[in-house]
């Protein structure tokens, strides 16, 4: 009876030595968790992010990122003269392999080769704010400058007797937004039947503004209004025009807080607004939509809207919520 006890104990110990070998133990057991999705990376890499205004695409573009749960960076050198800088973070974020690009080119010419490369590492790329010359871009997001500056020659036909004559103030010769504002604003003026007096570079300069009004007041040459393609020299024509107590009136283009604050002020008629807010925002939407395979639109219009002394406020209110200080 004893034996037999004993061979029943032998083979239960025997069998639970079996189970446990094959079952193992919790612990080394193998687990395997829900892989959490990795959120679509987008490079955005703007001319500059030194003015308020790259400040507010870039707001526009981290809003799109927390709305549409993405992955977004924003960078850009400290000068937009930075075209090299600029160059080196385009490449940075190609190799760092994001799923879309975000570009707004300081110099085209020098941008095409390093958008090349992207195109080869099967980046899509969104123009935002200026658009260039390249077939190979998903879209383009922006203001459509032409029609902004119809606006300020719209503007400014409202105010003048048919036949006023308008100085029109340039950027730099051959810069494709410039001119194209400057073009806008020609044609609104001829439909018109105003006359432009001249149209003169300033480099989108405040001070070779100011050289530039200067040098057309002492040539006596007579007008009734200016035109500034920029914010920047309208307000540099503005000192020379206060200097030589001289008062007509004077509209911008970007209605940047400057801008603002001298429309506000009175010194300023008007300026033509871009939305850079949409602008980031929309730019970013679309660099998601194009690395997930979905169909983008070739160009986006982000409008623009005349500011003057009755939505000033407004305007101030918006960008000083955006830039998180008051810009009075």
């Amino acid at each position: 009876m004893k034996k037999g006890f004993t061979v029943l104990v032998c083979l239960l110990v025997t069998i639970s030595l079996l189970l446990t070998g094959c079952g193992g133990s919790q612990e080394n057991q193998p687990t395997h968790s829900k892989k959490v999705p990795e959120k679509t990376r987008i490079g955005v890499v703007v001319k500059a992010l030194n003015s308020d205004y790259w400040k507010l695409v870039e707001y526009g573009a981290k809003q799109a990122g927390e709305k549409l749960g993405l992955d977004v960076t924003v960078i850009g050198p400290n000068s937009e003269t930075d075209v090299t800088g600029q160059i080196a973070m385009i490449e940075d974020q190609i190799a760092k392999r994001v799923n879309a690009l975000v570009i707004a080119t300081s110099q085209p010419s020098s941008a095409i080769p390093v958008l090349n490369k992207a195109k080869s590492a099967k980046i899509p790329v969104v123009l935002v704010d200026t658009d260039i010359p390249w077939d190979s871009k998903v879209s383009y997001v922006g203001t459509e400058s032409f029609l902004g500056g119809k606006d300020a020659g719209n503007y400014l036909a409202k105010k003048l007797p048919k036949g006023s004559r308008v100085v029109i103030l340039g950027g730099n010769v051959g810069d494709p937004n410039m001119d194209t504002r400057v073009n806008g604003c020609k044609e609104a003026l001829k439909e018109n039947e105003l006359e432009i007096t001249t149209v003169q570079p300033a480099n989108s300069d405040r001070a070779m503004a100011l050289t530039v009004m200067e040098n057309i007041i002492q040539s006596k040459k007579e007008f009734e209004a200016v035109f500034a393609a920029n914010d920047e020299m309208a307000l540099g024509a503005i000192k020379a025009l206060e200097a030589a107590n001289i008062h007509v009136p004077v509209v911008g283009f970007d209605a940047s807080p400057d801008a603002l604050r001298a429309i506000k002020a009175g010194q300023l008629d008007a300026s033509v607004a871009q939305d850079a807010i949409k602008m980031g925002y929309l730019s970013v939407e679309s660099a998601m939509k194009a690395a997930k395979g979905e169909p983008v639109e070739k160009r986006i219009n982000t409008g623009t809207k005349v500011i003057n002394k009755d939505n000033v406020d407004q305007k101030i209110d918006e960008l000083s919520k955006a830039l998180g200080r008051s810009i009075l």
